[in-house]
């Protein structure tokens, strides 16, 4: 998929068909099976996944919400990268399984092995430098710098998100049962002993406001 889009509709319509020919690609000609398409909840809707955790890396973000999305990307359970790095790590242990080196001067198996185990080196040295990364990020100044500085460097993101393009308006409502777990994961984090700042974000917890001073009593004359 190209980077840039000449309007929101080329857009959507090309983000669509990106996922609906997986999809396609995967039923048998003939089998009588029913095409499933993939369903993307919207960034909002799903802020811990991939997505949610782009959509919140913002130019406004705190130093400390953007160091705990990287905590949360990179954390050693549940981090979306070490379970890249896992997947990645599979696929290079299936393709081991298929080596044969009884022909020493043609191995396309074993090519693809080596490439497989590089990028499972390239992802193990990408964590280490996440990790590192993660304090440079916390210390970093909360305010925007002058502009000019900006320039001197590259932007790196080349893709945009689907909310994106279409904006966080046009993202599906979630169903009620995902909005019951969010009640409950929300009284969930109310009732922890640590809800006084969220891991994930470090934003101070909001505070209610004083309750209106009320009026003395008149004394009985």
């Amino acid at each position: 998929m190209p980077d840039y889009y000449s309007s929101i509709g080329e857009a959507a319509c090309a983000a669509m068909q990106h996922h609906i020919r997986p999809a396609h690609r995967s039923v048998a000609p003939g089998s009588g099976k029913p095409l499933q398409v993939r369903h993307l909840p919207s960034a909002s809707a799903d802020p811990y996944s991939v997505r949610g955790m782009i959509s919140r890396l913002h130019e406004d973000a705190t130093p400390d919400e953007v160091a705990g999305v990287i905590e949360e990307v990179n954390g050693a359970l549940v981090g979306a990268l070490p379970e890249l790095t896992e997947l990645v790590a599979a696929a290079a242990d299936w393709t081991r399984a298929r080596l044969d080196f009884s022909d020493p001067s043609h191995n396309p198996t074993f090519e693809t092995w080596t490439r497989l185990a590089a990028a499972y080196g390239m992802l193990q040295d990408v964590r280490e430098q996440l990790e590192v990364a993660e304090n440079g990020v916390a210390a970093c100044p909360a305010e925007r710098t002058d502009p000019r500085h900006h320039k001197m460097v590259n932007v790196l993101r080349s893709r945009e998100l689907l909310d994106d393009a279409l904006g966080a308006e046009a993202a599906p409502a979630p169903s009620a049962a995902r909005s019951f777990d969010s009640d409950q994961q929300r009284a969930a984090r109310a009732s922890s002993p640590y809800s006084g700042s969220s891991p994930s974000t470090g934003s101070p917890p909001a505070t209610a406001p004083p309750p209106p001073a009320s009026r003395p009593a008149s004394r009985p004359r």
